[in-house]
């Protein structure tokens, strides 16, 4: 029963991996400059393509479908295109993998950084990514990969973030920012906590108020946390890497200079 399972959870997986273009108003960020903006400890967060990815955009309301951590050079390994392998990520197929920033050329991503984080912090983080490189995502239980057969579910919308965590909770087995949640939730770095305000007992200030943060459960974290985190800064490319809109090539002006240039 378990091999007929394994099985179906099997082709599941490949079919939901599968491209399922959609027309985005976004463009794909150059690599170029997402190499340039990279910083180790970064959360990227990806539109994806394919089928999964659709369901998970319709399920958390949001752009973002995927996310990996980068880690630099810290696996000290060469990918199949001659580069490092510099993000951790976890895959439906694969598990949790090393990928090559190429894996995510043409298309739409965003950089989200961590602030104020330590370095020693930093390398923890990365060494937790890291140590889980190899762990797999469990195909057998086909449940898991069932819930995303259906890309718009009529699921109610406060009910949506619950339905990305059913399953048995191995972090491999929901989708990839539950692997990144955790990293961060190791050294205790908050991304979206539960905040509990309550009067303080401090005698010499009476009716002060002070924040009580409790972390959520790693599999209840979708791509999107990272953005709308209060904790993350958002880091876009094409402004780090020195934008100044005086020197875009519009096609009206360019028209207009072309006919004064044929003018006689």
């Amino acid at each position: 029963m378990n091999s007929l399972a394994r099985r179906a959870g099997s082709w599941l997986g490949r079919w939901l991996s599968q491209p399922h273009h959609r027309h985005g108003a976004a463009l794909p960020t150059p690599l170029t400059l997402l190499k340039k903006a990279l910083r180790p400890g970064d959360v990227l967060l990806v539109e994806g393509e394919t089928r999964v990815s659709v369901a998970i955009k319709y399920l958390t309301q949001s752009t973002w479908s995927h996310a990996a951590l980068y880690i630099g050079e810290a696996a000290g390994r060469i990918g199949p295109g001659d580069t490092p392998f510099c993000f951790v990520e976890a895959d439906i197929i694969e598990g949790v993998r090393l990928v090559e920033l190429a894996e995510f050329n043409g298309l739409h991503c965003r950089i989200c950084r961590p602030v104020g984080l330590t370095d020693e912090d930093r390398q923890r983080i990365i060494d937790y990514g890291l140590a889980r490189v190899g762990q797999q995502y469990d195909l057998k239980n086909v449940f898991d990969l069932a819930r995303y057969l259906i890309p718009t579910p009529p699921v109610p919308q406060r009910w949506r973030r619950r339905m990305l965590s059913l399953g048995s909770g191995d972090p491999t087995r929901a989708i990839c920012s539950t692997l990144i949640a955790q990293c961060f939730q190791s050294v205790r770095y908050p991304i979206l906590p539960s905040i509990e305000l309550r009067a303080t007992d401090r005698k010499d200030c009476p009716g002060c108020i002070e924040e009580i943060l409790r972390i959520r459960h790693h599999s209840l974290f979708v791509p999107r946390d990272f953005d709308v985190s209060p904790y993350f800064q958002v880091i876009k490319p094409t402004l780090e890497n020195g934008f100044e809109y005086r020197r875009l090539n519009w096609a009206d002006r360019m028209n207009e200079v072309a006919r004064v240039e044929a003018t006689p």
